[in-house]
């Protein structure tokens, strides 16, 4: 009995960690089937089926513009929401992510600039995002031994880390605009807005109209999954009135609940399935020490400690905030780690980086899956041996 009255249902956030970490696995095993196709005779057939074409475009192309725009969809939703009614609503639970996340993103660029130059330099920013599913992934196998705030900073952190990365795809890697159909998406856009304001709570008539500005902005030389992230921001989060089918959620709640689960388990590992396939058997000791795949590595490896830690500990010290509660700094140099583990995202970069460079494709993908599992294994062991600060108060 005693154990019923002290029963509460999960929070919103433990659901979705426990979601994000779930997925992180699923990925996991994804990437490690890609790699075994990669480094098999499967290999012709693998790359055949995606460059076969279904409709206007390949398969590779539906994965990494179509179904990655609903993943952005996703990451778009979830931006909005932890900002306006979340763990990033207020200034003080955004300062030290803000400034971790910051120093995340411009040190691993520095260190990839560092290593290379000419056309090679189109990629820096592929070491400066964070695989939140992997990341998460990682800790839901450390248990309790990592404190919820680590696990809530670290999420905050990966989230605006796409806020980050988000714009940097859409500033930095747009090229070859065609003006009538970003006139058309902007009409699109617009309309969306107005639905907004005039209270309209069904999410139909957004998904269609997202649909359509789908095409628009795939042909207007931005990238398409740009789509996915400007249609989530104009998804209401106001709570529906008067429609008790939707008990106490809102459109964009409703939304994101129902995209979770295929995304985290359909999507993302489809997408990994896709692109993690690199050929690392034979490989030459040249294309190991290629600028592309050190500047990547140790971008992730080596400046998202440097980044991450460094700046979260100068921010703590200077009183800009708080160290997360019940952690230490190994426990925070261990989160650090992780958040080398830059799967999902630096992998698309490097698809927009580099486009029609097969060569500097894989040798980022190579400096990825060795950054991130470098990263991923020593930051799942520091956290494993890091004692827990059980003092229960934030130390500066």
């Amino acid at each position: 009995m005693a154990q019923h009255a002290h029963y509460a249902p999960p929070s919103a956030l433990r659901r979705f960690l426990e979601g994000q970490s779930s997925a992180g696995l699923m990925l996991m095993g994804a990437a490690a089937l890609a790699l075994a196709i990669a480094n098999s005779p499967l290999l012709p057939g693998y790359e055949a089926l995606l460059r076969s074409y279904v409709g206007p475009l390949s398969v590779g192309h539906w994965i990494n513009d179509g179904l990655m725009a609903v993943f952005f969809l996703l990451v778009g939703l979830e931006i909005k929401r932890e900002t306006l009614d979340g763990q990033l609503s207020t200034w003080s639970r955004r300062v030290l992510p803000g400034i971790a996340a910051a120093g995340g993103m411009a040190v691993p660029a520095l260190i990839y600039l560092a290593f290379t130059s000419g056309p090679e330099v189109k990629g820096w920013a592929i070491p400066t995002a964070t695989d939140i599913a992997f990341a998460l992934g990682i800790l839901s196998l450390l248990g309790p031994r990592v404190p919820a705030a680590l696990r809530v900073f670290l999420t905050a952190l990966a989230i605006i880390d796409d806020l980050g990365a988000v714009i940097i795809i859409a500033v930095f890697y747009t090229a070859g605009l065609s003006l009538p159909d970003l006139a058309g998406a902007a009409a699109v856009v617009a309309a969306l807005v107005v639905m907004n304001r005039l209270g309209v709570r069904r999410l139909s008539p957004y998904l269609l109209l997202g649909l359509v500005l789908w095409v628009l902005i795939l042909r207007s030389g931005v990238h398409a999954t740009l789509a996915g992230v400007v249609l989530a921001l104009t998804i209401p989060l106001q709570r529906t009135p008067g429609r008790p089918d939707h008990g106490h959620t809102s459109a964009l709640h409703r939304l994101e609940g129902a995209l979770h689960v295929p995304v985290g388990f359909l999507i993302v590992p489809v997408f990994g399935l896709a692109n993690a396939g690199v050929p690392i058997l034979g490989l030459s000791a040249e294309a190991l020490a290629a600028p592309v795949t050190l500047g990547v590595g140790l971008g992730l490896v080596v400046g998202k400690v440097v980044g991450v830690l460094g700046f979260s500990l100068l921010a703590i010290r200077l009183g800009l905030a708080d160290m997360p509660a019940y952690a230490g700094r190994l426990q925070m140099a261990g989160i650090a780690l992780l958040c080398g583990v830059g799967f999902t995202m630096s992998l698309f970069i490097t698809l927009l980086a580099f486009p029609d460079n097969a060569a500097l494709q894989a040798q980022a993908k190579l400096g990825i899956l060795g950054g991130s599992l470098v990263s991923g294994l020593l930051g799942y062991a520091l956290l494993r041996i890091a004692p827990r600060d059980r003092s229960g108060t934030p130390s500066r």
